[in-house]
């Protein structure tokens, strides 16, 4: 039987989420409502350094720790001197609590290196898995289900029931960010809520819309009179969508401000909490504009709706109903990096969304 949890007496905790920047993202509601159910514990976080952005900031975190990914590229003493620099820097917070968020065998191995008193992960395979944590809840939720709650029932799994006021995601741009965004917005002549932020690029290039439809798309909202600042990665192939989407696009009768590759994901944020409304594809920053409040519409191929769509914010899911496959989960059709059901959704389907979403916040 696993020791009974305690959270008056909890004095620091380690949240683990070592996976891509919009899984991180949402994890952030877990520091926010362990932070209220034990409010004089400090919370740290571990995650990959190029993800530390996402939770950087957040109120409730007392110390961010993170993982480079390139240690291992530089040479096995390079890597060990970095894995041992982190562990002890871990161990000297004498964490009393775990919290892994993922089936990521690294975190088995620091819990156990750690020793808190308690600890909770997915359920799992194996023996070693098995003997790692102290507490369990499902690997898998129901596909109807999203991440934020799945990340959630790990609380839920130590007897702590999130309220619904602490389920909201949090990213904080900071105020390098807001003023570098408040600059460039003065020197291109835009005030806030006067114009609309796409950002058409996925890392994953199977879950991006053609760019003809974009271009398509961006004509349609130009000729309502909406000034558009597109933006992506400094990603090569990121920026070459955006540069074959404005090469492909018709005379505009608003302006339109391309910054690709210019900023930074605070940046990103700080942008995007800016704009009257948001387009993108099922990506990063498409939570990063759910998470400032920005109204949201969202165009879904081969992942699932239900799991990823933007969280408690206005929004609008635009998705394939001639493709019983998906969501599907896989890269394009048959592996095929091109999912039919993105390349053959209608540009009305999106248009009609961002009509009816720039309604509502007339």
């Amino acid at each position: 039987m696993p020791t009974p949890f305690e959270p008056a007496a909890l004095r620091r905790a380690l949240v683990i989420k070592l996976r891509h920047h919009g899984d991180v993202l949402l994890a952030s509601p877990v520091l926010t409502a362990l932070k209220t159910a034990a409010p004089q514990c400090e919370i740290d976080a571990l995650v990959y350094a190029d993800t530390a952005p996402m939770l950087s900031g957040h109120p409730a975190l007392a110390q961010l720790f993170t993982i480079d990914r390139h240690w291992k590229h530089q040479g096995p003493l390079a890597q060990l001197t970095a894995e041992a620099r982190l562990l002890s820097a871990l161990r000297a917070r004498r964490h009393d609590l775990v919290i892994h968020l993922s089936v990521h065998r690294r975190g088995a191995w620091l819990t156990r290196l750690l020793r808190p008193r308690w600890s909770v992960a997915p359920r799992y395979t194996g023996r070693f898995w098995a003997k790692s944590f102290t507490h369990f809840y499902p690997a898998q939720s129901h596909p109807e289900r999203h991440t934020v709650e799945s990340n959630l029932d790990a609380l839920r799994a130590l007897g702590l029931e999130p309220a619904e006021e602490d389920k909201r995601v949090t990213l904080v741009p900071g105020p390098e960010a807001e003023a570098r965004i408040d600059a460039l917005l003065a020197q291109h002549g835009l005030v806030a809520g006067s114009f609309i932020h796409l950002h058409p690029a996925s890392r994953w290039l199977f879950k991006c819309w053609p760019a003809e439809h974009f271009a398509a798309l961006m004509d349609r909202l130009s000729a309502q009179g909406w000034p558009l600042v597109v933006t992506a990665a400094p990603e090569a192939k990121e920026k070459a969508l955006v540069a074959e989407i404005l090469a492909r696009r018709a005379v505009s009768r608003a302006p339109t401000f391309d910054l690709a590759g210019q900023l930074t994901l605070k940046e990103l944020a700080a942008l995007t909490a800016r704009a009257r409304l948001f387009v993108g594809v099922d990506s990063a920053p498409m939570h990063i504009a759910a998470a400032q409040g920005t109204p949201t519409v969202a165009i879904f191929g081969p992942s699932g709706n239900k799991e990823w769509h933007p969280w408690q914010v206005a929004h609008r899911v635009v998705a394939s109903d001639r493709h019983p496959c998906r969501p599907c989960g896989k890269d394009g059709c048959e592996g095929s990096k091109v999912s039919a059901c993105l390349t053959e959704l209608p540009v009305e389907a999106v248009w009609i969304a961002c009509e009816s979403l720039l309604a509502e916040a007339a």
